[in-house]
Order: C-alpha cells, then sequence, then structure tokens
C-alpha cells in the first residue's frame, strides 16, 4: 500500500457565502444590517520608540496595539522582545502613527534603525537624553528620505 493511499486528505466541501446576505434576506424577509456589509477594518500600524528608564538604551518595534506591546516589553505579559527584557521598565518615547500596512511601517522602522546604527555618536557618556536626541537626529533624516506627510509623529516627555 502507498502512503498516499493510507493518508489521503479528506476534504471537506465548504459553502460559499452568499453575497451581501441574500439568501439570509430571502429567507426571513429582513433586509441585511448596514454594519454586516462592511468588513472589518485592519488594525492600524504603528513605529513605536521606548526608552529604558534605569539604563541609556532605546528600543525601536512596530505594532497595531502599543499598550499590549509595551506590558510584554515591561514583562507584565508574555511575549516582549528578549532584546528589550534588560531595559525594564520602558517608557514610551516617541509614537508614529497612520501607516497604511504593516509593510510600510517595517520598512520605516528598518530605515530609522539603519540610519540611527550608521549615524556617528558623541564621544560622552550615554546618558538617556544623549540616546534619545540620537534616535530623534536619525528620524529627522528619516523624514528627508521618506514620505511622512500622512504620519503622525508624537514625542512624549517622561
Amino acid at each position: 500500500m502507498s502512503l498516499t493511499a493510507a493518508f489521503r486528505a479528506a476534504k471537506i466541501p465548504r459553502t460559499l457565502p452568499t453575497e451581501c446576505g441574500e439568501a439570509s434576506a430571502a429567507s426571513d424577509g429582513k433586509k441585511p444590517s448596514a454594519g454586516a456589509e462592511k468588513r472589518k477594518e485592519p488594525p492600524p500600524w504603528c513605529v513605536y520608540l521606548i526608552a529604558s528608564s534605569r539604563i541609556p538604551r532605546t528600543y525601536v518595534g512596530v505594532t497595531t496595539d502599543f499598550p499590549r506591546r509595551l506590558r510584554q516589553h515591561n514583562g507584565e505579559l508574555k511575549g516582549g522582545a528578549k532584546a528589550a527584557s534588560a531595559g525594564r521598565p520602558w517608557n514610551l518615547a516617541c509614537l508614529v502613527e497612520g501607516f497604511v500596512n504593516r509593510s510600510e511601517a517595517c520598512e520605516f522602522e528598518y530605515k530609522w534603525k539603519n540610519i540611527s546604527r550608521k549615524m556617528a555618536r558623541k564621544r560622552t557618556e550615554p546618558s538617556v537624553e544623549s540616546v534619545l536626541q540620537h534616535r530623534q537626529a536619525a528620524l529627522n533624516r528619516v523624514e528627508t528620505c521618506v514620505d511622512c506627510s500622512h504620519l503622525q509623529i508624537k514625542w512624549h516627555s517622561s
């Protein structure tokens, strides 16, 4: 007996959903509600910058739910980035909103991190303020090479 004969994939036939609720409207005599016709909007993507309140370190990331993500980074929920565990607790420094999709947000995040890495740093003892100034200078450079006219960039003071 061949392996394919022993483990045949059983395909379950699916009925296609009716368009705009035609069958359900015909069966009960009611028109479908306006909410049923609308598709659920995808969650808005944002890029965030968080700063450690203990050590001079920052972290840039992408998410659709920043409050949940910050709780993950701070260890309150499972799933925070391993790279961020050393800097706990984290505070929001900057939030960039208005991305069309995940791809655009990830591209922005990559450029911000890449420019930040390549920029020269001051040769003084690092502090939270100097690290944030470095990230802000990098963000200013990103704004010159990427169209940011549709984005809302909000800096938060700690």
